[in-house]
């Protein structure tokens, strides 16, 4: 994994401190990562792609050793996106290109549309388009069968308090116990997670992903006009997620302007990246 040639940086974006990973040099490629993760998620991506690239994996907002700040309304989306385009120019650049997973995935799909002048190329990986997601919350039962755990994560204190009993136990079941290969979350894998998700603040930090989530959608009627992404555009799906379901890939065609490729991996789980790194890699540098 070459950690030792990791450097660990702190940066001011959007009025915050996110502390970032970084390794490599040249075009800027930017890893977000997912809930309840952190920067280590990327630790098989980082040392290939910063063979050819300056990568940055930042902790995003309210995860491990960036900033947490309180209340719901600072995980609203245009602070998180604001956050992704404060980070490209705190290194120096003008673009990047943003490889996403889960939540890190959300946010990138609306950086996209808000920022496009920040973003050269786009990967997402397991985490749905805004807009076909809400259409299948709103249509599909069993979507929302699948994401009982987001009304879950409603609930003040309680979900914080679950993950956290029993020494973490819910949420090294969450990557070992969903992993279709076992082996990919190694003891000290997840040490390292749960570690970052110890961290004071953490665990609420990213559990108000969620709950700025579902204000919003108080507010959203209708996501049809969302904006068209024109940006080259890759999704990278693993068939066994037990939270998002492959149905969620479909009819994505008409949010794009400039090209949508969509690579399926099956035999795998939500945690693609970490599960089957190799494939990944081989995907992210052929598109990239």
């Amino acid at each position: 994994m070459e950690n030792e040639k990791f450097e660990h940086v702190n940066v001011s974006a959007n009025g915050i401190k996110l502390h970032c990973v970084t390794q490599g040099e040249g075009e800027l490629v930017v890893l977000l990562h997912g809930f309840p993760e952190c920067w280590y998620s990327w630790r098989h991506q980082i040392p290939s792609l910063a063979q050819r690239f300056k990568v940055v994996a930042p902790d995003m907002r309210g995860y491990n050793l960036s900033d947490k700040p309180e209340g719901v309304e600072a995980y609203s989306m245009s602070n998180l996106t604001a956050d992704v385009r404060d980070l490209i120019s705190a290194f120096g650049y003008e673009k990047a290109h943003v490889i996403s997973h889960d939540w890190g995935g959300a946010v990138a799909w609306v950086f996209a549309v808000m920022y496009p002048e920040y973003l050269d190329k786009l990967v997402v990986m397991n985490a749905p388009h805004p807009a076909v997601f809400i259409n299948n919350v709103r249509r599909n039962p069993r979507q929302v069968m699948r994401s009982w755990y987001m009304l879950f994560f409603q609930l003040p204190g309680i979900p914080e308090l679950t993950i956290r009993s029993f020494d973490y136990a819910a949420l090294k079941q969450f990557f070992r116990g969903w992993a279709i290969r076992k082996d990919a979350f190694s003891d000290e894998d997840l040490e390292e997670l749960v570690k970052a998700a110890s961290q004071p603040g953490a665990l609420t930090g990213g559990i108000n992903y969620y709950r700025a989530m579902f204000r919003s959608l108080g507010t959203t009627s209708d996501l049809t006009g969302f904006p068209k992404i024109d940006r080259p555009t890759l999704l990278i799906w693993a068939e066994n997620d037990r939270a998002l379901g492959k149905e969620l890939t479909y009819g994505l065609e008409p949010y794009f302007s400039d090209g949508l490729t969509i690579r399926y991996i099956p035999d795998c789980s939500h945690w693609v990246q970490q599960e089957q790194p190799l494939l990944v890699n081989e995907f992210l540098h052929e598109f990239l």
